[in-house]
């Protein structure tokens, strides 16, 4: 039976790296499926859905991943749960503002107050055109149940951005 399973990786960025875990995976006899990928900081971090042809396959390519430990490379394996649920909203939440601790914080605590998944989040800062300092941009993907009060979270997500003087924009996705 198909072991589908979720790796997360971070390393200092050096070429090889993807050859690296792609080069287990296939030793494994795993399919690489999907992946999200970043460099930041000096760092390279991903995740990525690889399929195993059975349990057996996933214990080897569990300890073939540990021992890229000594190449450097952090790797974690979990199984995927068998029950994702069904979130039946989609959203996308642009922000743009100026910089502040606590941006992510309120959003995220809004969401999950309104049990709102987050798909997606980037973040950046940038530097502001007119008059120094800095802005803090974000683009989040969200899902949420079919019975979500859409009106509600707009309205506390208009509360947060006046009173972190940022601008939100909620839209549906596409």
């Amino acid at each position: 039976m198909v072991t589908p399973l979720i790796l997360t990786f971070v390393a200092n960025d050096r070429p090889g790296l993807v050859d690296a875990l792609s080069r287990e995976v296939t030793a494994a006899g795993g399919n690489w499926l999907e992946s999200r990928t970043a460099h930041m900081a000096g760092k390279f971090a991903g995740i990525v859905h690889v399929d195993v042809p059975d349990r057996e396959r996933a214990g080897a390519l569990k300890a073939r991943l540990a021992g890229l430990a000594a190449d450097g490379i952090a790797v974690t394996v979990d199984d995927t749960p068998s029950d994702v649920g069904e979130l039946g909203v989609a959203l996308v939440i642009e922000l743009v503002g100026p910089d502040q601790p606590g941006i992510v914080r309120d959003i995220a605590h809004c969401l999950a107050a309104h049990r709102a998944s987050i798909d997606e989040m980037d973040t950046e800062t940038s530097d502001a055109p007119m008059g120094g300092g800095m802005l803090f941009h974000a683009r989040i993907e969200v899902r949420g149940p079919a019975d979500m009060d859409e009106a509600a979270l707009r309205g506390e997500l208009e509360r947060i951005a006046g009173a972190l003087m940022v601008d939100i924009n909620l839209r549906e996705p596409g």
